[in-house]
């Protein structure tokens, strides 16, 4: 019987390991959960942000004349209106204390009287006061016989210059959020794929379907197969997760910058890679070291600890100072790289050499873990019965 190229091999047992898990009900149910938690939530922040940012204000009597230069003052102070003529005051007042009106302007334009329901946006307070001054110093700029335009025409045209040193980016919140949104797609995936690999390794283990495959497979040939299987099940997840919620974000509006929420995301995939090679080689590696399922999380708490630990730390860091000391370097180094320095690179943060010395180290940090672990995994995978010591199976 021909044995098979080492190529085919490890094609084969990642075929298995890919078609196995994304053909399951939970790979299926769990993608369109988080797809559907995604989509709701940006639902509700366009939603909750429009509402937020826009009053229905009603003009009453002498105030209806206000309305275009209201809308103009609001929108200055960043706030949108819609006004709404009111005939009947006493009326609106109660739409205002059942909350289906938000103000209600009634008087003269230089003595305005304004109903609200609790306290008056200080956006539009500030335009309602801009207005009224507006109003009494037209009127005595007229007793006076001076040209109220004319005026107001001068003082628009005095300003001052500003020079910004180091402007700030009108992007930097959008930024943020979508460098944290992809580090947590990446907690999420290393984490619960890596998990998974370190799964499959004990049960095939205990189950001694692994001393079958062995008889035609090498060991290499088995665990790369299978880091390859599962790392692309994880990869078409996060494909479709965040290919979904960059299209949900753009279509509600709660990404107004889909070039760099695209660019995160193909520097995601990049990092999911280079994080899911690291980390899933040690899983196998360690997973390989105990026989039952019961005693997996003895050994690879430690694994999923430093996973834990970057994303908690590195992401407090990153929001506090993207570019501090300490975060950079962290960002830099092999364990944390693939959940921060995307997120960097999301904010604009991180110099190509930084993000070039990652890739490298990283890349290092692959090939050794891949060395050590599959020679853990090659001497321990066979052994059954009590945990396999780690100075055993180095071996």
């Amino acid at each position: 019987m021909n044995r098979l190229s080492p190529s085919r091999a490890v094609l084969l047992v990642a075929k298995r390991e890919f078609l196995g898990k994304v053909r399951t009900r939970s790979f299926v149910i769990g993608t369109v959960v988080v797809i559907a938690v995604i989509a709701g939530f940006a639902l509700l922040q366009a939603v909750l942000f429009d509402k937020a940012s826009t009053s229905t204000v009603g003009l009453s009597g002498q105030s209806t004349v206000l309305a275009e230069p209201l809308r103009q003052t609001s929108k200055a102070f960043g706030r949108e209106i819609t006004t709404v003529d009111v005939t009947d005051p006493a009326k609106a007042e109660e739409d205002v204390r059942k909350g289906d009106l938000d103000v209600l302007i009634t008087g003269a334009p230089d003595a305005l009287r304004v109903v609200v329901k609790e306290n008056l946006n200080s956006e539009l307070q500030n335009a309602l006061d801009a207005i009224v001054k507006q109003q009494v110093l037209n009127a005595q700029l007229a007793e006076a016989g001076l040209d109220p335009a004319v005026v107001a025409k001068n003082i628009a045209a005095a300003k001052v210059t500003v020079v910004e040193l180091a402007p700030e980016d009108p992007q930097q919140g959008q930024r943020l959020a979508i460098g944290l949104v992809i580090a947590v797609l990446l907690y999420y995936s290393l984490l619960v794929y890596g998990m998974m690999v370190a799964q499959g390794v004990v049960e095939e283990k205990s189950s001694r379907v692994v001393e079958i495959l062995l008889a035609t497979l090498r060991p290499w040939q088995l665990l790369l197969g299978k880091v390859m299987g599962l790392g692309a099940v994880g990869l078409v997840q996060l494909l479709v997760i965040g290919g979904v919620g960059l299209a949900v974000g753009s279509a509600t509006g709660a990404v107004d910058v889909p070039g760099v929420a695209g660019g995160a995301l193909a520097t995601g995939i990049l990092w999911y890679l280079l994080g899911f090679f690291l980390y899933a080689t040690v899983f196998a590696a360690a997973a390989s070291l105990v026989s039952r399922q019961e005693e997996l999380q003895s050994v690879i708490t430690p694994i999923s600890t430093v996973i834990i630990i970057a994303f908690v730390v590195g992401i407090n860091l990153m929001i506090q100072d993207p570019s501090g000391t300490a975060v950079t370097v962290l960002s830099v180094l092999p364990p944390f790289a693939p959940i921060l320095m995307p997120g960097r690179m999301a904010l604009g943060v991180a110099p190509l050499w930084q993000v070039l010395l990652a890739i490298v180290l990283a890349l290092g940090a692959v090939g050794a873990m891949t060395w050590l672990g599959g020679k853990i995994y090659s001497n321990a995978v066979l052994r059954t019965g009590s945990r396999v010591k780690l100075r055993d199976a180095l071996r």
